[in-house]
């Protein structure tokens, strides 16, 4: 168990937690929430026992494991996949090595008997050192190492790939099988589902709910945290608050609470506004001194009621669309070969669709399937190797993909970019916009290289409004959004007049957009006419059979 009492952090003026208490109990599961800069990163540090605390109680045993999983997957090179995961497994090489050498000395001591003594205390070495082996999973390292490593999508093929052939993403699924190898007591996860596609987080949400330890994680993924915690701690306001339950609870019970605060503030007010008139009109009166005296100090004593800052809250919605045809767009055995150092690499072939007026298509596939690819060539920015495409009559798209952060002028404003995109509009109406998106004050002076991924995600969705569409085309559109702002994108993308395709791994932002599924898988596209959840039912039908 661990047990947090009265704890304050503070980084110079700025207090993250004032006399702030939990507590972690074995075997919990739990979401750990919050506004960006509130102390979520802060927590994980001082249960790691990286940063101390000014004032308060940490009740950690030093016996207890503790691992850690952040975005920061640190410098692999010189080991292959395979055993660069296996490298994490703690004490497990060197407890290796000693059991060969106390088997040795037993072997020895058979031909070179030693006194009673010495084989006590050496069958209880080898006995405890044996148990400790065991533990951490020894005698199955290699095929734990291989199952992690292939649940995340790196196969027996990239077992042995060296590991700085690997790119970033892929980095970050080593680094978690990293985290996993270790089997700790306690897990701390930062952002696990980052990177992953849906198959992957489907299986690392599996190994986490089987898992016998105490997790605490971070995560944007909705779903990914109902199916998994069963307790939330919000850190928020200067303190940590626990709420028994999934986030989905915790986000109906925060606002109960809420009400109840507002209810009880209101009635303190009431109190004091007549508290205080009651002293303002007979302070004067020698009859009434010990009355006002005794109301002085009565109000001296209370504890105001300090309602938290409501949350600024994304709202926008989309223009309405032009009237496009009703066909938005078709293709006609689309393929897709990408040429690299002089080889070829089929990436789909025979592809062949219509996108109707009004329907909300999500792309799906494996990472690495083409997604994205066949989002770009819809847009005309990479060129099909075969097959035709045909753009319907008055459609007019709009496009957002992770490239599309890219390709923002670092040095320009947030304010510049926008009003790029919309010149002969004021900058009040910019300015309007950008407020929308969380932006405002001195925010919309930020150049855009300062910007962290979610606000660069929000200045290009500002653009997208800059001018009405009639075809919205998202390419992980909810990337280094946190959970509040997907819920408004999706509400802005449900309410939008239009066409929809889009690529998520966020499977609760598909299950309340799709009406059909495009699965890109094994080199070929197949349609499935029915929305996300009629897609998933499909897929366990074709297992089957």
């Amino acid at each position: 168990m661990i047990a947090c009492s009265n704890i304050t952090k503070q980084f110079g003026p700025k207090i993250l937690f004032k006399e702030a208490s939990f507590q972690i109990n074995p075997g919990e599961k739990i979401g750990l929430v919050g506004p960006n800069g509130a102390g979520k990163s802060t927590v994980f540090r001082l249960l790691m026992r990286e940063e101390g605390i000014d004032s308060g109680n940490i009740n950690l045993s030093d016996k207890l494991r503790i691992a850690h999983f952040s975005q920061d997957v640190g410098d692999m090179h010189g080991r292959t996949a395979l055993e660069e995961v296996k490298s994490a497994a703690g004490n497990i090489p060197h407890l290796e090595k000693r059991l060969k050498t106390l088997e040795a000395r037993l072997e020895d001591s058979a031909i070179n008997p030693i006194d009673d003594d010495a084989m006590e205390k050496l069958l209880y070495d080898y006995g405890e050192a044996q148990t400790e082996f065991e533990r951490l999973g020894g005698y199955d390292l290699e095929s734990r190492a291989q199952e992690i490593l292939t649940g995340l999508r790196i196969g027996p093929d990239d077992y042995n790939r060296p590991t700085e052939s690997f790119s970033g993403g892929w980095k970050m699924r080593i680094a978690l099988a990293k985290i996993l190898i270790q089997n700790p007591d306690v897990l701390l996860m930062d952002e696990p589902t980052n990177h992953l596609d849906v198959e992957s987080i489907v299986w690392l949400e599996e190994w986490l709910d089987k898992y016998p330890g105490t997790l605490v994680m971070t995560s944007h993924d909705r779903e990914f945290m109902n199916r998994l915690v069963k307790k939330i701690m919000e850190v928020a306001n200067k303190t940590i608050t626990s709420y028994s339950g999934n986030y989905d609870y915790y986000e109906r019970e925060r606002e109960l609470r809420r009400e109840q605060l507002r209810a009880a503030a209101e009635r303190q007010q009431d109190m004091l506004a007549k508290e205080e008139e009651f002293i303002a009109r007979f302070a004067a009166r020698a009859s009434h001194a010990a009355q006002v005296q005794s109301r002085v100090k009565k109000l001296e004593k209370i504890d105001r009621i300090e309602l938290p800052p409501e949350e600024k809250l994304i709202k926008f919605t989309f223009p309405t669309p032009p009237r496009g045809g009703d066909d938005v767009v078709s293709f006609q055995d689309l393929g897709k070969i990408w040429k690299s150092d002089g080889r070829e690499k089929l990436v789909f072939q025979g592809a062949s669709a219509t996108i109707k007026r009004l329907d909300r298509v999500a792309v799906v596939g494996v990472n690495g399937a083409g997604k994205s690819t066949l989002l770009k060539m819809l847009m005309g920015s990479t060129e099909p190797s075969s097959g035709k495409i045909n753009m319907g009559p008055s459609i007019q798209p709009g496009y957002f993909s992770q490239s599309s952060l890219e390709i923002l002028d670092e040095r320009q404003t947030v304010e510049a970019a926008v009003h790029d995109r919309m010149p002969h509009a004021s900058m009040g109406n910019v300015r309007n916009l950008l407020g929308a998106f969380k932006f405002s004050g001195d925010e919309v002076e930020k150049r855009i290289s300062v910007l962290s991924g979610g606000e660069k995600s929000r200045v290009v969705l500002a653009t997208l409004l800059t001018t009405p569409v009639n075809f919205l085309v998202l390419d992980e559109p909810t990337n280094h959004l946190d959970i509040g702002s997907r819920e408004v994108l999706l509400e802005a993308i449900l309410n939008f007049q239009g066409t929809v395709a889009i690529v998520s791994h966020d499977r609760y932002f598909l299950r309340k957009i799709a009406t059909r599924v495009f699965e890109v898988d094994r080199n070929h596209l197949r349609v499935y006419e029915g929305n996300y959840d009629y897609y998933l039912w499909k897929k366990k039908e074709e297992a089957k059979g």
